[in-house]
């Protein structure tokens, strides 16, 4: 039954990891701009969910165009089917899985200008809370929900600290996510919680000082922290559920 489970998500993210391109595209603007509606060759753009192709001329845009988008189904598909093997069959699994799509458009919007729309943020925290809520409900769960909400707000508030202290090095939006994963984190405990925040910020900081050291960025330069934020927080729930499963 695991392989069957692990073979469904894979295919679930494979497909997720090709449909958000198109929203990746729309949001991927700098903060005065509004939502892409149209695309480089002129025609328009409608909708969120799809490829990243031209439904008029069949032309491919977005990230990595004209490159076939098979980077983010392989990455989604890894993601999707190591949470299935780690959670296994329980309420959780469907929270994460649902999460997983929002949180690749947020890393490669991120990744691409340097910012973490509102419209999937707050969605993500509300989203996750509320699910984690409904999960909790259902026999088999292997979470806390109150603990996931102090979780999110001991992750949020920890990184509004940082902001506060620290405005240049990131955003608020980095905020506003961090209270989503804290929810996520902290549904198996505090110790995942403490695992994929410090994960996060490890990535990260080695990220920003091998472009440094390489001279591919300036020294002083801030970079993304979204990517490693979301990466932090999927291997801290790996750990949690892998914990949880015994």
């Amino acid at each position: 039954m695991d392989v069957v489970l692990i073979a469904v998500a894979a295919v679930y993210g494979a497909l997720a990891g090709v449909l958000t391109r198109r929203a990746r595209f729309r949001l991927a603007v700098e903060p005065e701009e509004g939502w892409r509606s149209t695309a480089p060759c002129g025609h328009a753009v409608g909708g969120w969910v799809g490829a990243a192709r031209c439904g008029a001329c069949g032309e491919r845009y977005g990230p990595g165009a004209p490159a076939p988008p098979w980077w983010p189904a392989v990455m989604t598909a890894v993601v999707c089917g190591g949470l299935a093997a780690a959670v296994g069959i329980r309420p959780e699994l469907a929270v994460w899985l649902l999460a997983v799509p929002v949180g690749v458009v947020l890393a490669g919007v991120d990744r691409q200008v340097h910012r973490l729309p509102d419209v999937l943020t707050l969605p993500l925290a509300a989203g996750t809370a509320l699910l984690l809520g409904a999960a909790s409900l259902i026999p088999g769960a292997a979470g806390s929900w109150p603990r996931a909400l102090l979780g999110g707000l001991a992750l949020g508030g920890g990184y509004l600290a940082l902001f506060l202290l620290h405005p240049s090095g990131m955003g608020f939006g980095d905020v506003k996510l961090a209270a989503g994963l804290g929810c996520a984190l902290g549904w198996y405990g505090w110790w995942p919680l403490l695992q994929g925040a410090l994960a996060g910020l490890l990535l990260a900081s080695c990220y920003g000082n091998a472009l440094r050291i390489t001279h591919r960025v300036p020294r002083g330069a801030s970079i993304p922290l979204g990517p490693f934020l979301i990466a932090g927080a999927w291997a801290g729930v790996l750990a949690g559920a892998l914990r949880a499963k015994g």
